[in-house]
């Protein structure tokens, strides 16, 4: 490695443009709080390698254009290359880089590059193909390698391989994701990882700026995610018809068919949930008017259902984006600059995909990856001014829930991780997993068809309102007084403003419900503005520890575990545990507890 002089920390605020025309380190708006601290510990620490892990929609592009902006000034690298996941952020990052007067070439593919450019916008798996290319350039110029959403250079073992192939001569490497958490235990290139007192290795980050500090700084919108539940009936491979209540506690395989029977265009969870989601952006659009909607579809085929359905709905016909589109990215970039309504797209803008606009979200994809989710939730969070709120729909899935109320939670990559026999990770994706949620193509490949499963009916429920890990609401139709009443909050409300307004209709629908007192015997004592809010976590605690002493007394009894959840909802009374209050729960847990001891 080449090395260098560093330039004095102190005097690089008051240094001359790298480009003319430009403001200092060539970027042409003043940089946020958090971008300019990042700017200022890689200044004073001048590292080859350093990691920023910044949420979805907090600017990682522009500091990262910055850097290569200031390092390319001062002749500590000649030339930059961009790895991107995809074909069309390698475009939107040659187009931001020209904004600030870097030149990358998206279509280099092989020789020489021509004069005019500063560097390469290249990806991961245009690495993969041809990584000794790539590391020639960087042993022949000194580079600065930008590897954008670091994480997918994990995906495959190859992938990891050819990035540290390709670039491990460079000058300096600069490594960003949003989502650094994966559940394998494959290394990331170029990160450092730290044991900890456990003994476990992970991942440690240079800089790091998450949901909870951009929603402070008004950097990102507060998100409020709107849950449906609803009736299924499918048929299976053997032919026999299957009911089941999405939410409610069933196996994995169940789980995944009652999901994709919600998800049916032909059922009537897709289309009630798209009229809700409709008028929620109606609400939303009264504060802010080009304010757009994304439905994100698992594959081509249910896209275009989709869009079919928002046709009838709106009156209009949606963008529909599919990966094998020729013109896909132009569609984006039209739709982030007009004001429609809605656009329908495939896996493709789950990441990194920049339309400021969208403020409301169905998310009506398979994909239960704690990575997937976080990321397609990033295409809603990006703020333009204070005050702005976002909406997900999404289906009662617990993996999905989970996820919306962990938003704030930061998760490491982590190595040599121990599993305990029986033990499962509600956050691991399975090497399959991972697989899906990263393909770039999203052509039906007919798989669908060949699972043992058949969806024949649906119905939607309004289940919940999660927002800042506490939960809200009632199971109401669709088109009632409750859901209108969450429908209706306005786009333009700060964070604290949107959990003083949710509490406040909650306590007004608890209020006039005509539920049975027992079932709020907790809430009722109190005034109705006064009533406490259970959260997330501690449902999800009584949850577990209800399951556990089920567990326990399965062993006991030898009845199956279905029978003994059944036997406690007709005992006690109440919707499924998924479903259940707090109240509700503890007094299952109480009345399993008095089983298990006449039992000894």
């Amino acid at each position: 490695m080449t090395t260098t002089s560093r330039p004095s920390p102190a005097s690089s605020h008051h240094l001359s443009p790298a480009f003319p025309g430009r403001a200092p380190w060539g970027t042409a708006n003043k940089l946020r709080a958090w971008q300019q601290a990042a700017m200022d510990k890689y200044i004073q620490e001048q590292p080859r390698d350093f990691l920023a892990v910044a949420t979805p929609g907090a600017g990682k592009t522009t500091f990262a254009l910055t850097l290569a902006s200031w390092l390319l000034h001062h002749h500590i690298v000649q030339q930059v290359t961009v790895v991107a996941p995809t074909e069309h952020l390698k475009k939107q990052w040659a187009e931001a880089a020209a904004r600030v007067g870097i030149r990358l070439d998206p279509e280099y593919s092989a020789g020489p590059l021509g004069r005019e450019y500063h560097g390469v916008a290249v990806t991961y798996a245009g690495v993969g193909v041809r990584p000794m290319l790539h590391r020639n350039r960087v042993e022949q110029r000194k580079t600065l390698v930008v590897l954008d959403e670091i994480h997918h250079a994990g995906d495959t073992k190859s992938w990891g391989e050819a990035c540290l192939e390709a670039f491990e001569p460079a000058t300096r490497r600069l490594a960003l994701t949003g989502t650094p958490f994966r559940s394998d235990t494959n290394p990331i290139p170029f990160v450092r990882y730290e044991e900890g007192a456990d003994g476990i290795r992970r991942s440690a980050a240079d800089y790091t700026y998450g949901y909870g500090s951009a929603l402070a700084d008004g950097v990102v919108r507060p998100v409020i995610f709107l849950s449906y539940s609803g009736n299924m009936r499918w048929r299976t491979k053997a032919g026999d018809e299957v009911s089941a209540k999405l939410g409610e506690p069933m196996t994995k395989d169940a789980i995944s068919q009652a999901w994709r029977t919600a998800l049916d265009p032909r059922g009537e969870w897709m289309p009630a949930v798209l009229r809700a989601a409709d008028q929620r952006l109606t609400e939303v659009r009264k504060g802010i008017p080009d304010a757009g909607a994304l439905v994100i579809a698992s594959d081509q085929d249910s896209a275009r259902a989709y869009a079919k359905l928002l046709r009838e709905i709106t009156g209009s016909s949606p963008t529909v984006v599919l990966s094998d589109d020729t013109g896909a990215s132009k569609k984006i970039e039209e739709f982030s600059k007009n004001d429609d309504r809605w656009m329908v797209a495939v896996r493709m803008v789950s990441e990194g995909v920049d339309v400021p606009r969208l403020a409301v979200g169905v998310y009506a994809t398979t994909i239960s990856t704690p990575l997937f989710f976080a990321q397609a939730v990033g295409r809603f969070v990006r703020s333009r001014r204070r005050g702005e709120t976002a909406s997900v729909f999404l289906p009662t899935i617990p993996d999905l829930l989970s996820f919306a109320n962990e938003m704030e939670a930061e998760r490491d990559h982590a190595l040599d991780k121990p599993k305990k026999e029986g033990e499962e990770d509600p956050y691991a994706e399975s090497e399959k997993e991972m697989e899906e949620a990263n393909k770039q193509q999203d052509e039906n490949t007919g798989e669908q068809d060949m699972l043992p499963f058949e969806a024949l009916e649906s119905d939607a429920v309004f289940d919940r309102v999660l927002y800042d890990g506490a939960e809200f609401g009632m199971q109401a139709h669709p088109g009632s007084e409750e859901e209108l009443d969450y429908l209706g909050i306005p786009g333009l409300l700060e964070p604290e403003q949107v959990q003083l307004l949710l509490q406040k209709r909650q306590a007004r629908q608890i209020a006039h419900s005509r539920r049975k007192p027992a079932d709020q015997a907790d809430l009722l004592e109190l005034p109705a503005d006064r009533r406490p809010v259970v959260t997330h976590k501690e449902l999800m605690e009584l949850r577990r520890q209800l399951n556990s002493l089920v567990g326990a007394y399965v062993h006991q009894s030898g009845k199956p575990h279905g029978v003994v959840h059944n036997e406690l909802r007709r005992v006690c009374g109440g919707p499924p545990t998924a479903e259940a209050t707090a109240g509700q729960l503890r007094q299952r847990i109480a009345k399993v507890q008095e089983w298990a001891t006449r039992m000894r």
